[in-house]
Formats: C-alpha cells, structure tokens, sequence
C-alpha cells in the first residue's frame, strides 16, 4: 500500500516556516542525464523526455517539464575515460531543450563517452 503526505506548509519544531520546503524547490537540479555520446544511450537522466544525435558531437536533451524560460544555469561536460581532450560549448538554449557540442581539442566535433548536464531554475 503506497502513503501519500500531503500538506499547505511545513514549518519548524518553533512554528516558523521551514526553509528546507524552499530549498529542495529552489535547490536542486530541475534536470540531468548522463549520456554515452558515442553509442548515443541515455546512462541515467530526470526529467528527460529524449535525447537526440544531432550528428558528430551535436546532442540535445529534451525536458519532460520545460523550463519556466531559457534563462536557467546549466552545468554540463564531456570526456573520455582517461582522457581530457573532449571540449564542450553550449550551442542552443530553450526553455524546453538544451543543445550541446563535443569536440576535440583542435576544434574536430568528436562523440564524447561522458556527456553530463545538470539544469537548474525555474520550471514552468
């Protein structure tokens, strides 16, 4: 039998309201995934709808609940295993998607083993 906790405000042991109800809100990580750029398999992810190959290095992962607009922080790299020469830059920002680039470091777009994003904001 599943429980369900259901309240209007939650408040400390003296009665103030409490800030953890605003800081797991406004805290965490509205959305993440980890990604295998070079099989192009979705490891693990939250609150992502789809991932797509856009090509060589060219991935964008899609939000199940958009953002409340495209002006979120997004934290993100890319990597091989033992070797630090993947390269990443944001190439688009949308309140529902987040597309990102992998390349080498002499500028060759490359599928990165590791590819990590982690978005934070408001959710529409």
């Amino acid at each position: 039998m599943a429980s369900e906790l259901r309240v209007n405000t939650l408040k400390d042991a003296s009665g103030n309201n409490s800030v953890a109800t605003s800081v797991v809100s406004n805290g965490t990580a509205k959305a993440w995934m980890s990604l295998n750029g070079s099989s192009f398999a979705l490891r693990d992810s939250y609150n992502v709808s789809s991932a797509t190959d856009n090509g060589t290095g060219d991935h964008t992962a899609s939000w199940t609940s958009a953002m409340s607009n495209a002006n979120y922080s997004a934290l993100y790299s890319a990597g091989v295993k033992n070797v630090i020469t993947a390269q990443e830059r944001l190439h688009t920002i949308a309140a529902g998607s987040y597309r990102i680039e992998t390349s080498e470091d002499g500028g060759s777009a490359t599928d990165s083993t590791y590819v990590m994003l982690g978005i934070h904001g408001d959710l529409a």
